[in-house]
């Protein structure tokens, strides 16, 4: 760290200590209200979401081979491929914006092209089936199709442009990446598909969450959410032991642990801010008033569409609690327009999501990504106002 970025950083927090007014019960409240979000992340996330995350991501690292993603997500493969594959991975994962990140750290790093990365990085989170039907369910069919279909448009329109304006930039990774693709496959695509299934099936099942009904399909996999994780568990034991060699395995763990550094950090830190402003959703405890959002996103106007949008990108959703916030909101006098930005734009990015992505693509790109997301949403949100007025 050079010594200006030293001096910065004294000079933020002495700055911060001076002036924060501690003395006032709305930041007093502001910060418990961050801490106490930095533990419900942890409890509820980290374990069951992250960690499997984390360990998904080393092994795309070390065996998926990167012939195999240049193949389905190369700058160069058939768009309608490459985006079909990338728009459609949120109906089998269903993860949260923070979950998405060492998937998408994961391919980007094996040679996947700007545009499949990044649609994949937005539709991971956004087209999630039970967050659709939930949304449907309580907050209407026509906010639920709205949802659907935008999501999947959003991420073949937002992984389309960031190729567009990131060309040149990427027709030289790409070249890279093409010269190290040959690559001696030691297990059968039958093993590989099967290995990786397993991973996904831990994940799906351990994050798997309580649904609100205590009867049928969905409840019946609560309950046996545990007995499903440990025969997975088991079954990629065998695995290891079978089709891995001992200095793989160990690879295997490195690599998880080093995408586990570098995102770790940076999540925390960015809930914590996230709490301290905006508090946890089923709060009033964060330093901007709920009750403040409620009034400047109704109605139809661009102003309140885009706050709407803005909003969202920054707060932080567990997945699926952005319907129950979505329909207090809307209660106080939010407008459907603003709803469906806040929808579109929420779920798939947030503060930790964006200091992790600018680690792995810089600060253009992701000011870019940010950019396209926040203002299709606020264009959908528009649209989607006038239609329904």
């Amino acid at each position: 760290m050079s010594e200006a970025k030293k001096l910065l950083y004294m000079v933020t927090v002495f700055l911060a200590a001076y002036l924060i007014p501690f003395d006032q019960t709305r930041v007093q409240s502001a910060i418990i209200e961050a801490f106490f979000m930095v533990q419900e992340y942890a409890r509820e996330h980290v374990l069951f979401c992250l960690i499997p995350a984390f360990f998904i991501a080393g092994a795309i690292a070390n065996f998926v081979s990167q012939d195999s993603v240049i193949k389905y997500f190369g700058g160069q493969t058939r768009k309608w491929l490459a985006y079909s594959v990338a728009s459609v991975s949120g109906t089998v994962l269903a993860v949260c914006s923070c979950t998405v990140l060492p998937l998408f750290a994961g391919i980007y790093r094996r040679g996947a092209g700007i545009g499949p990365a990044t649609a994949f990085l937005y539709a991971g989170p956004a087209v999630n089936v039970l967050a659709i039907i939930l949304t449907a369910r309580i907050l209407g069919w026509e906010l639920g199709v709205a949802r659907a279909v935008g999501a999947i448009v959003f991420a073949f329109v937002i992984g389309l442009t960031m190729a567009a304006l990131c060309r040149s930039e990427e027709a030289e990774r790409s070249r890279k990446a093409a010269l190290g693709a040959e690559e001696e496959e030691k297990r059968t695509p039958g093993q590989t598909l099967a290995y990786f299934a397993t991973l996904v099936l831990i994940l799906i099942f351990a994050a798997w969450g309580r649904p609100e009904q205590a009867t049928g399909f969905w409840q019946t996999v609560f309950e046996l959410k545990w007995y499903l994780t440990g025969g997975l568990l088991l079954l990629l034991g065998f695995m290891l032991k079978a089709w891995f060699d001992k200095e793989e395995t160990l690879a295997w763990v490195d690599a998880s642990w080093d995408f586990a550094k570098q995102i770790m950090p940076l999540l925390l830190a960015g809930v914590l801010v996230a709490g301290f402003l905006m508090g946890r959703p089923e709060t009033e405890g964060g330093l901007i008033p709920a009750d403040y959002i409620a009034r400047v996103v109704g109605g139809n106007s661009l102003s309140a569409n885009l706050v709407a949008s803005v909003i969202g990108a920054f707060m932080y959703f567990a997945t699926l609690t952005e319907v129950p916030i979505l329909q207090g909101l809307l209660g106080s006098g939010m407008g459907q327009g603003p709803a469906l930005a806040l929808l579109l734009a929420g779920p798939a990015i947030s503060l930790p999501n964006m200091l992790v992505i600018r680690s792995v693509l810089g600060n253009r790109k992701t000011v870019l990504f940010v950019t396209l997301v926040v203002i299709m949403a606020t264009i959908s949100g528009l649209l989607f106002g006038t239609i329904m007025a």
